[in-house]
């Protein structure tokens, strides 16, 4: 089986070599960039499974990559590291869907567990996705492999990764509870404020998605989760 392939951004040439080593005697293919430009080219030309960013780099900080990377694959995980502990850089890089957070100095073992437990779960997640991938919700067709929602075979609208993700789930729960906590952390890794707060968000925008259908409907049940439900 091939390795699993680890995008580095690191500024410090010194800690990333010494990284990228470390990394590699435990079998990972490691490519170290050196700034956040270098690492979102790197991102673009190449496949990764995971991504490890520092947060303070020059030509684009952490964030701001994590954003770009964000918006070319939704779905890959992403681990910040930081020099500062401070509670704002923490709550901001779960905002931008970090996975998980390393104040430096590190123990290398530590993050070695950590990209160990991401991918692992990612793999769990893949292997438990339902296999369907159309549905009929009223008078809409959706297509979540080609994220196409249909109304009455009009012309389709193009989703999101993450308004794929949740309008699929939905469908799967169709008539039924939606636990909130499950679609949280299917979708967003996280259960908490932030994460919680996004996906009302997008809960408003499937809720207008699916307005011409006057049979459908997202039912918000409180503390508990969502419900579609077609009449």
């Amino acid at each position: 089986m091939a390795n699993k392939k680890i995008l580095l951004v690191e500024d410090d040439p010194n800690f990333g070599t010494v990284l990228k080593d470390y990394l590699e005697l435990n079998d990972y293919d490691v490519h170290h960039a050196k700034d956040g430009l270098d690492g979102l080219i790197a991102f673009k030309n190449d496949d990764f499974d995971i991504c490890i960013l520092d947060v303070m780099m020059p030509k684009k900080d952490g964030f701001s990559l994590a954003k770009d990377i964000r918006a070319v694959n939704a779905d890959i995980p992403l681990i910040f590291l930081t020099a500062k502990s401070m509670k704002e850089d923490v709550l901001k890089g779960y905002q931008v869907g970090a996975d998980d957070y390393l104040n430096k100095p590190f123990d290398s073992e530590i993050l070695l567990h950590k990209i160990k437990a991401i991918l692992q779960r990612k793999e769990t997640d893949s292997a438990n996705e339902d296999d369907r991938f159309e549905f009929e919700i009223g008078g809409f067709h959706l297509n979540s492999k080609l994220r196409q929602l249909t109304f009455q075979g009009g012309e389709p609208r193009k989703l999101s990764p993450k308004e794929n993700k949740l309008l699929k789930l939905l469908a799967m729960y169709k008539n039924d509870l939606l636990p909130r906590d499950l679609a949280l952390t299917k979708i967003w890794r996280d259960d908490n404020y932030f994460t919680s707060r996004s996906m009302d968000v997008y809960i408003a925008k499937l809720r207008k998605y699916l307005k011409p259908d006057k049979n459908v409907e997202i039912i918000n049940i409180h503390g508990e989760g969502f419900r579609l439900v077609v009449n």
